[in-house]
Order: C-alpha cells, then sequence, then structure tokens
C-alpha cells in the first residue's frame, strides 16, 4: 500500500551540518515518537516531514504525492502542524484560536460544536473566551493542541506532527493528553508524529521509535522494552526498567560511565 508519509534519501543542510539522507515510511493509524539528545536533528526531519524546509536531495512523499506539489488548502484538509511554542494568534481568544484550524474549509456549519469538543478533548473548555496573551504556557498549549484536534477532527487517515506538545504541562496533564491524542488519533485512522523528550511518554503512547543523532537516523524500532538498550545509548545513560500496575515498561534513568557513541 502507499504509504501515507515518506522520505526517501532526503537530505538538507543548515550552515555546515547535513542533516539525512532520511528513509522513513509511515502508515495511516501509525504513533511514531523521535527521540535525540539536544541539537541531533529531530525538528530539522520533522520540518522535513511538515514542508517547512524542502529537502535538497531525495523526495518527502504525502499519499504518494511529492509534499512540495500540494496545494496549501487541500494540504491543510489532510495534515496538521504544531510546531514547539507556537504564538499563532497570540491575542485572539482562546475559541478563535481554535477555530483557526477551520480555515481551510470555506464552508462549515459545524464550526463552533467543533471548536466546543476539541476543547473539551484538549482539558481546555475553561480556556473559552479568554485571550491567549493572558494564559500560562501550559494552558497555550492546550488551546493550541485544541486546534489541531479542530482541523482534524472531520478527516480520516490524515497526518499530525507535533513538537514537544508535553513539554509546557504539569503530570497529569501530561498523562490526559497524551490519552486524548491517542484516542483522537485512533477514532480517526490519524498517523501521529511526535517530538519527545521523555522516554517513558514515548513508551507509554508510542509503537515506533525513531532514533536521531547527529543529523542521522541511527535506528527506526519498535517503542517495547526491547528499545531500552537503544534509548541508553542513544543518550549516554544507564537505564534501569520497571513494569508498572497496568503492565507497561518505564525506566529510571542514571549517570552511566559508559560514552555515547560518536
Amino acid at each position: 500500500m502507499t504509504p501515507l508519509l515518506e522520505l526517501r534519501f532526503a537530505t538538507t543542510q543548515l550552515g555546515p551540518q547535513y542533516f539525512g539522507p532520511f528513509n522513513v515510511r509511515v502508515a495511516a493509524g501509525e504513533r511514531i515518537a523521535i527521540l535525540g539528545p539536544s541539537g541531533a536533528g529531530k525538528s530539522t526531519l520533522l520540518k522535513l516531514m511538515a514542508r517547512e524546509l524542502r529537502p535538497q536531495a531525495g523526495q518527502v512523499l504525502f499519499a504518494g504525492r511529492p509534499l512540495a506539489q500540494w496545494p496549501l488548502a487541500q494540504l491543510a484538509l489532510r495534515r496538521a502542524v504544531l510546531p514547539q511554542g507556537s504564538n499563532v494568534a497570540f491575542g485572539l481568544l482562546s475559541d478563535l484560536v481554535i477555530g483557526l484550524g477551520r480555515v481551510a474549509r470555506l464552508v462549515d456549519p459545524q464550526l463552533e460544536r467543533i471548536v466546543q469538543e476539541a476543547a473539551a478533548l484538549a482539558h481546555a473548555t475553561h480556556l473559552l473566551g479568554r485571550r491567549l496573551d493572558t494564559l500560562s504556557g501550559g494552558e497555550q498549549a492546550r488551546v493550541q493542541l485544541a486546534r489541531i484536534f479542530a482541523q482534524m477532527w472531520d478527516v480520516q487517515d490524515g497526518l499530525i506532527l507535533v513538537d514537544e506538545p508535553l513539554a509546557a504541562l504539569d503530570p497529569g496533564l501530561q498523562f490526559d493528553l497524551l490519552d486524548s491524542l491517542e484516542q483522537f488519533c485512533a477514532t480517526r485512522g490519524h498517523a501521529v508524529i511526535a517530538i519527545l523528550h521523555d522516554i517513558n511518554h514515548a513508551l507509554l503512547g508510542f509503537d515506533r521509535l525513531l532514533l536521531v543523532r547527529s543529523g542521522q537516523l541511527i535506528a527506526d524500532i519498535p517503542g517495547n522494552a526491547d528499545a531500552v538498550p537503544a534509548l541508553a545509548a542513544l543518550y549516554g545513560i544507564a537505564l534501569t526498567t520497571a513494569t508498572s500496575s497496568d503492565g507497561h515498561v518505564c525506566v529510571i534513568p542514571a549517570r552511566s560511565v559508559v560514552r555515547r557513541a560518536a
């Protein structure tokens, strides 16, 4: 079957640093986490997937068609992007910010209902009617996630790209929104690709892990207990594993005398 998203030897250069070649195939419904040390190239890889960067060599395909050939209005009906620290419509009411996810639709009779339901799914109902610039970082993150939910609400087999969606949230909300994102994508067949720094979130909510270091994709592995040695090597730390009461594998990081591979 044609992949929903495919990178074929996609390469780019930022200053003196080369990134790639990246070879990745993503099917509808997959949950994929991108992990790696700071400056490894995670955001660059996501930007290639999002068309924010165009490959200098190789290809990026969406639904079998070169990503650069998609009209933006059509692409907005199939794919949503949430960058880290988004300041979209910073002074607008949160309702309007969430509604911005629907702007590609010329006629949208369900707009008000979808905004309300997207806010509820993002645990942001109580933030409706407030200006975005009066909200805390975590509250803004919930509103922006609701915007992505609204954009992809009535779409099937779409793609959601997010950069550190849980970073500004307290631990309880991190779990709640991870559950919301998983539920939202599962019921609609959406693939989700997320840059994460928390290894436990990656093991808990994602089926597949892309490990990036020094601008290279060094591993594409299942998100289960077998990934722990590769994760320890990626970050140059020791990882002790444990199993939670509900059967999920979690890790406890510690310093390691083992040096990270070059």
